[in-house]
């Protein structure tokens, strides 16, 4: 596993961010520093990704700043150049997994299913995003699922919360945890930093907590 993917282990949970105003990214990115929590996944779900990554990579180098959501290979291209140090996608696309293993970025595909893990494997990939994870049937569903396959670790993403973060935790398989809830779009969009920063200082207790 490589050098990143060990410190998002680490960390244990990794804010899922979806930023409309690439402004927002570097009072975010302080107020998560600020809590102890140096790492973001930001979405390309909005036309501000690509301008955010480089605006919080480049106030913050030390942060572990990735790009999620990524469904093309055009869109891994511009996550790098932005600056992203890792590279999530909902589902597995072989183009795009290819695409990051020949440009050394890590990657973390998504999988739901069997054979999706078959897939990553069969690149040489073992830390994988299970999404949806509640929708999917939570934490049940991940030990069934990833039961035969021991070498697997999981970062269980969509509908992570507060609640349940501590059993996630808990699950031998689960290196981390990716969750929006203490970056909520509308907190960001309202410039309202100073309470990401507390619920942020919050799920980084609860991490410590979980793994006391």
């Amino acid at each position: 596993m490589n050098e990143v993917m060990q410190q998002i282990g680490a960390i244990g949970i990794v804010p899922v961010v979806a930023i409309e105003d690439a402004a927002d990214a570097v009072p975010l990115g302080q107020a998560l520093t600020d809590a102890g929590l140096p790492c973001a996944e930001i979405t390309f779900r909005t036309a501000a990704a690509a301008d955010a990554i480089k605006a919080m990579s480049d106030a913050f180098p030390d942060m572990l700043v990735g790009a999620g959501t990524i469904l093309t290979v055009d869109q891994a291209i511009a996550a790098k150049a932005a600056g992203s140090k890792f590279i999530v996608t909902p589902g597995f696309d072989a183009a795009v997994v290819d695409w990051c293993l020949a440009n050394d970025m890590p990657i973390t595909p998504g999988v739901m299913t069997p054979t999706d893990i078959n897939q990553a494997l069969a690149k040489g990939l073992s830390l994988l995003k299970f999404f949806p994870a509640e929708v999917a049937g939570g934490i049940k569903a991940l030990k069934a699922i990833g039961g035969p396959y021991g070498n697997v670790q999981f970062i269980p993403t969509g509908g992570i919360n507060a609640t349940n973060l501590p059993d996630y935790l808990a699950v031998p398989s689960v290196q981390a945890c990716g969750g929006s809830f203490m970056v909520k779009k509308a907190l960001i969009s309202a410039g309202e930093f100073d309470k990401i920063r507390e619920m942020a200082k919050d799920a980084v207790a609860i991490v410590k907590a979980a793994r006391a």
